[in-house]
């Protein structure tokens, strides 16, 4: 779970721009993404497999993205030197039913023995239980972890001053910069139920 300081309806933009950011960023020196298709969806045209969320018809209609990945400059010399190149590019599948969202990676490499689906449902009601209709059976094998964005470690090789929700501050929304536990009611702070994600990974590697 993530809590944001975004309504649902912001965090569509927000989610928008993110995506055409790290697209962008992570584009040149060989490596990158490449769109495939970005096309609209419902259920006779590249419908999802199995449908969103059980078949709830409130997500049989969206954007689908088809995209290559291509991650050689991103792993040490020696694996180029001996990974096929299929192995170093991922396939991602993407069904956008905003607020319900899946995103599916394979390998062309490893075909059949390796994917991972994350499912991600953006809500306002922050008390939602089992969002993804999960089995007993999945209920029992999930952990729920709750990420906190104002959890900063400045010392992160990542680290970016100008992405730190905890330093920064829009004048337009009148918002940030975060506070230790910013999403408690204070006097001083609205509390927002804000969108959260949950996602389910699952690998179908075999050993």
């Amino acid at each position: 779970q993530i809590i944001l300081p975004l309504t649902v309806e912001e965090y569509q933009i927000a989610q928008l721009y993110a995506v055409a950011e790290a697209s962008k960023s992570e584009t040149g020196g060989g490596d990158g993404v490449e769109i495939l298709k970005n096309e609209p969806f419902d259920t006779e045209v590249f419908p999802p497999n199995p449908p969103l969320l059980n078949g709830d018809p409130h997500y049989t209609t969206g954007q689908y993205t088809h995209k290559y990945y291509y991650l050689s400059q991103k792993v040490p010399g020696i694996v180029r030197t001996f990974a096929p190149t299929s192995a170093l590019i991922l396939t991602e599948e993407a069904w956008n039913a905003y607020p319900y969202c899946r995103t599916i990676l394979t390998n062309n490499f490893m075909k059949e023995s390796f994917s991972i689906m994350i499912e991600s449902l953006h809500s306002s009601d922050i008390t939602l239980q089992n969002a993804h209709q999960l089995s007993p059976k999945e209920l029992s094998a999930r952990e729920v972890v709750v990420i906190d964005i104002g959890d900063i470690t400045p010392s992160d090789k990542d680290y970016n001053p100008s992405e730190d929700p905890t330093r920064f501050h829009s004048e337009k929304a009148g918002r940030g910069p975060l506070k230790p536990k910013w999403w408690l009611p204070t006097h001083e702070l609205i509390y927002l139920r804000d969108p959260y994600s949950e996602c389910l990974l699952r690998s179908n590697e075999k050993h």
